[in-house]
């Protein structure tokens, strides 16, 4: 990973994926992390927790929160958060002509 706001999270951290991701977002935006949107605006906290305990067939996830674009990933039996600017939702376009078969 080329970020340079990431870290990694164990099964046996006290600290869980969402509190990592919280805590990420707020020393990359330098706002407090009680002032940030909740995290379950973006994302279920519980679901993104549970990758740490139950990975079966997980491999990565990205989803947009305050801002920036948060990198989930499974390295062995680690999850690897990072920050990216924000890329989900952005200026990408369709042609919609080349979008498949017509009618």
């Amino acid at each position: 990973m080329n970020s340079t706001y990431s870290t990694t999270v164990t099964a046996t951290d006290e600290q869980r994926p969402s509190m990592a991701v919280i805590d990420l977002v707020a020393e990359a935006t330098g706002v407090d992390a009680l002032e940030l949107e909740p995290l379950y605006h973006a994302i279920d906290p519980e679901a993104l927790d549970s990758l740490c305990t139950d990975s079966s067939g997980f491999s990565s996830l990205e989803f947009d929160y305050s801002g920036r674009t948060v990198v989930v990933e499974q390295v062995g039996t680690d999850i690897e958060i990072s920050l990216e600017p924000v890329t989900i939702g952005s200026e990408r376009t369709v042609d919609v002509a080349d979008s498949g078969p017509s009618a």
